[in-house]
């Protein structure tokens, strides 16, 4: 197999500002899927009553229709109405649509996780739903959700390949028009796994060593 190694270095720069527009948008709704989650776990564990329900049919819609979809709705649907938002703020709103759901269900099985005793002694010695939640539930259902909650940023991460769907130069979409003009297939190919390497690699070190220090500080190591 031979590789045009010249083709390789002189699209590398193009691969280097898709890749960090990937990263950009990848942040921004992982962040926004973190809050989202956040919320929908605590709305989810105290059993608000109309937050509840408005959080269950979130959920539920947005685990069950695909990403592709949300974002056609975003860019292609609500310009018919009048609404008109931006490709890149369409994909961290769709990713953060989407992760927020998997986030919530990672967070409220940390937060089922909390010793029901301990809680108990939290509101026996005054704690108020806010102080009990910041000092007792939090800390500990973070650790419990560290293992889900990483699953799913590698998860959203990968997700960013169907940007390519409303015209997003990133990683995939960027390979896919180099392949279409140049028919240097092999050579786009290598350079989107290794972009995506770079990528996805050291976040999934970063959160193996995250786990792991978690998990020896509850033993109190």
């Amino acid at each position: 197999m031979n590789f045009d190694w010249n083709y390789i270095i002189e699209y590398m720069p193009l691969y280097e500002k898709a890749l960090w527009l990937t990263v950009k948008l990848a942040a921004g709704g992982i962040l926004l899927s973190i809050i989202i989650g956040l919320f929908c776990s605590i709305v989810q564990y105290y059993e608000i009553k109309i937050l509840k329900q408005l959080v269950q049919g979130y959920i539920e819609l947005s685990r069950n229709t695909p990403l592709l979809i949300q974002l056609f709705f975003l860019y292609y649907g609500l310009p018919k109405i009048g609404i008109t938002i931006s490709a890149e703020a369409c994909a961290i709103i769709g990713l953060a649509f989407l992760g927020g759901s998997y986030m919530s269900e990672a967070f409220r099985a940390g937060i089922e996780a909390v010793s029901v005793n301990q809680i108990e002694v939290g509101k026996s010695i005054g704690l108020s739903h806010i102080q009990l939640t910041r000092y007792i539930i939090l800390p500990q259902a973070f650790s419990y959700s560290v293992p889900s909650f990483g699953a799913n940023c590698i998860f959203l991460l990968k997700e960013t390949s169907i940007f390519s769907g409303i015209a997003i130069l990133e990683l995939m979409n960027l390979t896919k028009d180099l392949i279409g003009m140049f028919y240097k297939t092999n050579e786009s190919l290598l350079m989107l796994v290794i972009g995506y390497l770079i990528i996805l690699l050291p976040l999934s070190l970063f959160l193996t060593w995250l786990e792991r220090r978690v998990r020896y500080a509850e033993f109190g190591n």
